[in-house]
């Protein structure tokens, strides 16, 4: 069995403002295993600045892994606690060389064409003018939960941006989610939830920044609503943590990126600690590529998992691989007469 690795950058379309800043590009890192005339293929989908991995000896793992393949997926994933996207990349890899077909790692009615994902349209932020368009789009497209990222622009533009949408479309026509990235201070958490409660929102995700987990344990023992911890989870590697951290905040949902948070194994540890604590989740791609999306929607559609999907950032960049998946009325859907379009 070999391996190797290489680097790849990403192209926005358009820069993509978060609170964390504007994205122009995005690394990523494909991994591919050979063995008996099979490939299979990977992705290491890391974001600096945010994912748990992001240290000056990254490229040095890679090739760690690349040159103790011969140790097999169960083995290097304990080994790669702390490298999380290097984790996932190393399972999808595998699965990949497993399969018949090594784009198609989890054979379904999703994979046959005959079925489809609800995901949420997302809105960048951006002046007023920028994100109505951006919703404006996404409605044309059909989708009916839209997730807007907050934080960036002042509070008032983005509550009248709210208003502006819930005079044209109710509750029952479109869900809104929010994402504020942590932006806010714990002080002023509570009172901005509660403005924008006004506007019949599903659910707000990491509104303060991590690692204060009695702060944030306070607001969702008293929002007015429903809390989502999404970079919270990031750098909890042990199931003991994780339980603890879930039991101390008690939020209301948890999102889970498997780049950031250890592929597969390290999300299936976390929704067993979420449905034994009565917490509902969703999934969430993180800017992969084609590569790392394919394999988070292919295994997400085995879930059997009711709630719209963080899965529709495929579209985001200009020099992205062709391949299956598209995005129609509000839906991530797999055609298999399309093709890949990957060299490595």
């Amino acid at each position: 069995m070999h391996a190797a690795y290489k680097k790849y950058f990403l192209k926005f379309k358009r820069p993509s403002g978060t609170s964390r800043g504007v994205l122009t590009e995005k690394e990523t890192w494909f991994i591919k295993i050979t063995n008996n005339g099979k490939v299979g293929y990977g992705e290491c989908g890391i974001l600096r600045s945010l994912s748990f991995d992001d240290r000056p000896d990254y490229e040095e793992k890679l090739k760690w892994v690349c040159a103790n393949i011969n140790l097999g997926k169960e083995m290097l994933w304990e080994e790669l606690r702390d490298f999380p996207s290097i984790q996932f990349g190393i399972e999808m890899a595998f699965k990949s060389l497993e399969a018949q077909d090594p784009f198609n790692l989890f054979p379904s009615e999703f994979t046959s064409g005959n079925a489809s994902i609800p995901i949420n349209g997302l809105i960048w932020m951006g002046d007023k003018d920028f994100m109505k368009q951006q919703i404006s789009d996404k409605l044309k497209q059909g989708f009916d939960c839209i997730k807007l990222k907050i934080g960036a622009i002042d509070f008032e533009s983005e509550i009248k941006l709210l208003e502006s949408i819930r005079e044209d479309f109710s509750e029952a026509e479109i869900e809104l989610r929010v994402d504020a990235n942590g932006a806010w201070k714990p002080t002023e958490a509570q009172e901005k939830i509660k403005r924008i409660s006004e506007f019949g929102i599903h659910s707000i995700e990491q509104p303060i920044k991590q690692g204060q987990w009695e702060e944030m344990a306070s607001l969702c023992e008293i929002t007015a609503v429903p809390i989502a911890l999404d970079e919270e989870l990031i750098g909890v590697t042990s199931v003991t943590e994780k339980q603890k951290l879930i039991q101390t905040i008690q939020p209301q949902y948890a999102i889970f990126k498997p780049s950031l948070i250890g592929g597969i194994k390290g999300t299936q540890e976390w929704i067993e600690i979420c449905e034994d604590n009565n917490v509902n989740w969703w999934i969430t791609s993180a800017l992969e590529s084609n590569i790392g999306l394919n394999a988070i929607a292919q295994w997400t559609y085995t879930l059997n998992t009711s709630l719209p999907q963080g899965l529709g950032t495929g579209g985001l960049y200009t020099n992205n691989m062709e391949s299956p998946l598209l995005v129609k009325n509000g839906n991530i859907q797999y055609d298999p007469a399309r093709q890949w379009d990957f060299k490595f």
